[in-house]
């Protein structure tokens, strides 16, 4: 976007927007942190991969972490020391993919926890229902140039198995990670369905907590107060309740008994992604 446009829009925010975002911008600077101590705080990485909730995490931390919620931002930068920025981004361990930040960045925040100035938090899913989650995001983004979740383009689950249905090949193009996929807009492929969850048992092995969206479902309270735990934020700010996720958890079981293809593509998965799954701790029917 134009510095012209950026600049519009910036003029355009309320006075208390604008001071958020003057003081976030601020913030990762390095320069800052040498004036203003972050005592007790360390820097924190909020990451998912695609379609994992990453930003259902964002929004609660927007709502429920009071002042600390100025540090809060969708981009990554790194700091040579500990800091109170938040932030929030894709990105992989290993392979390179589209919209994620570089495996290369990842392992530099890793050695920032390693040194104890930072902390990565990293929450997931069943990655079958957020293969499902992608393929519809990436093919609206790539048919009328923004990226659309399911609730935003079907009425109940019924119409997302007959869409499935007739454009499944579409759908094993996307999951195996096959660069025709993405011929119409240049730049790297997305990950291939075997990479994700690969890429899922690398962050699992190295973040500093890790959160399953399926437990928000459950106790949205009980799995914010462990982020809480590990930053060292005081929640009740605001005394608002924990919302939990708006999507449905395990939508791919019922998908598989009405798209016969489905359940045969899952059958057909190879023994170690089916291991890396079952690791961990889903089912894979």
């Amino acid at each position: 976007m134009p510095f012209g446009e950026r600049l519009r829009q910036f003029a355009q925010k309320p006075a208390r927007e604008k001071l958020r975002i003057v003081r976030r911008k601020m913030a990762e600077t390095d320069w800052y942190w040498k004036i203003h101590s972050p005592g007790t705080d360390r820097t924190a990485y909020i990451i998912g991969l695609f379609g994992t909730g990453r930003l259902y995490l964002y929004e609660l931390m927007l709502q429920h972490i009071g002042e600390r919620a100025k540090y809060l931002t969708t981009t990554i930068r790194l700091h040579r020391g500990p800091t109170s920025m938040i932030y929030s981004a894709h990105a992989t361990l290993k392979y390179v993919s589209r919209a994620q930040a570089l495996p290369a960045v990842t392992r530099r925040i890793l050695e920032a926890v390693r040194a104890r100035f930072a902390d990565s938090i990293f929450i997931y899913r069943h990655p079958l229902d957020s293969l499902i989650t992608n393929w519809v995001f990436w093919r609206t983004c790539l048919r009328i140039g923004t990226g659309q979740v399911v609730a935003q383009i079907y009425q109940n689950t019924d119409d997302l198995c007959a869409d499935l249905e007739k454009n499944f090949a579409e759908f094993e193009s996307f999951a195996a990670g096959d660069p025709a996929f993405f011929a119409a807009s240049p730049g790297p492929r997305f990950l291939s369905f075997r990479e994700f969850v690969e890429e899922t048992e690398l962050h699992l092995q190295s973040a500093s907590l890790t959160l399953r969206l399926e437990d928000f479902s459950v106790n949205p309270a009980r799995e914010f107060s462990r982020i809480a735990t590990v930053m060292s934020i005081d929640l009740g700010v605001n005394g608002s309740p924990i919302s939990p996720p708006t999507t449905a958890p395990y939508r791919y079981l019922e998908m598989q008994r009405k798209v016969p293809r489905l359940r045969s593509f899952i059958h057909r998965l190879d023994a170690e992604t089916r291991r890396r799954i079952e690791a961990f701790g889903y089912s894979v029917s």
